[in-house]
């Protein structure tokens, strides 16, 4: 792990701390927050093979519509059946998700201090689950966290295991290409429009749904005690910065688009929280975030000559080439 990376994950836990011993501004606390999750998630992605699941083209046009699906269905449940049965049908999904996240978020600090069999020996049970005596290990302390959670529902254990969730799924998902990467963030720009401004569906689930699927900055409005940011507006374009990252990786030529990529995210969440307290109303964050992102990176690799190579970039491509080295190796490509 580079210093850029620990500084980067010192920062963002302290960040998460923070409110509870000082005042911080929520505006600040949100673009602080995401603008650190994704630059961690982008740089644990990088490794010698791609990330172990990779969107299809079929997979991202459907994905708004699944998503839609997915929203509809829970604003009927809250609408019809009691919350509290909901929320706590919810919580014992989450708390085993919430164990599995976490418990992968936190391995690869543990592992240095665990002998190196438990790291590589799997052990195989039945249905072909796999595992390693490492990961045991770090899903005892993350159980005994969920556990806080589900009895708790502090905001801070719900910023813990949405952290966790939004790093491990730009770590571990893959866009495949940046034609893919189009067609998903394209989908999801007009799913959020119509959600949130046209429909009362978005703010109502958010509002109600009692599980870390956003993350919560407190505020000093009794009226309004938190600013809500969802796991979505940090994952869907994390992936994307990620995929940049992996692109210039995977050319040795620094980290120059990932830089550009990062840059439009950071300007689109700014964008959003201006027009947010402009307005006093809720925005969709990707109606600000996508153009930013796709549009600093369309015009840095047009500046540049380069389209070419970034549309025909494929990541399943990059495999053997980036295995004849270690993952070390392969992410000082990216310094």
């Amino acid at each position: 792990m580079k210093n850029c990376e620990r500084l980067a994950n010192l920062a963002l836990a302290g960040l998460t701390l923070a409110p509870l011993v000082v005042k911080v501004d929520p505006n600040l606390n949100v673009i602080l927050t995401a603008c650190l999750a994704v630059y961690v998630g982008c740089y644990r992605s990088v490794k010698p093979t791609p990330p172990s699941e990779t969107m299809s083209k079929e997979h991202a046009m459907r994905f708004p519509f699944i998503g839609s699906a997915m929203l509809l269905s829970l604003f009927l449940l809250f609408k019809f059946l009691s919350k509290d049965l909901v929320n706590a049908v919810l919580t014992c999904y989450f708390f085993v998700l919430g164990t599995v996240a976490l418990s992968a978020t936190i391995l690869p600090a543990m592992k240095r201090f665990l002998p190196k069999l438990w790291n590589e020996d799997l052990i195989i049970w039945p249905l072909e689950i796999e595992f390693t005596r490492s990961q045991v290990i770090a899903a005892i302390p993350g159980s005994f966290f969920c556990a806080w959670y589900a009895s708790q529902k502090h905001w801070l254990a719900n910023n813990i295991l949405g952290l966790a969730f939004c790093i491990q799924g730009i770590e571990m998902l893959s866009l495949g290409s940046f034609k893919i990467g189009a067609i998903l963030l394209t989908g999801l720009f007009v799913y959020d429009i119509f959600w949130v401004f046209f429909t009362p569906v978005m703010v109502s689930v958010a509002k109600s749904f009692d599980a870390p699927i956003k993350l919560l900055f407190p505020t000093t409005d009794s009226a309004r005690p938190f600013s809500m940011l969802g796991l979505g507006d940090i994952v869907i374009p994390g992936i994307f910065v990620a995929l940049a990252l992996r692109f210039d990786a995977s050319r040795g030529k620094g980290s120059q688009y990932f830089k550009s990529a990062f840059s439009g995210y950071t300007v689109g969440l700014v964008l959003t929280i201006i027009v947010m307290n402009w307005f006093q109303a809720a925005q969709p964050a990707l109606l600000y975030i996508v153009p930013a992102v796709m549009g600093f990176l369309a015009l840095h690799c047009i500046w540049n000559g380069e389209v070419k190579p970034l549309l025909e970039f494929d990541e399943s491509n990059t495999e053997v080439k980036s295995q004849e080295g270690s993952t070390d190796e392969y992410s000082k490509k990216v310094e």
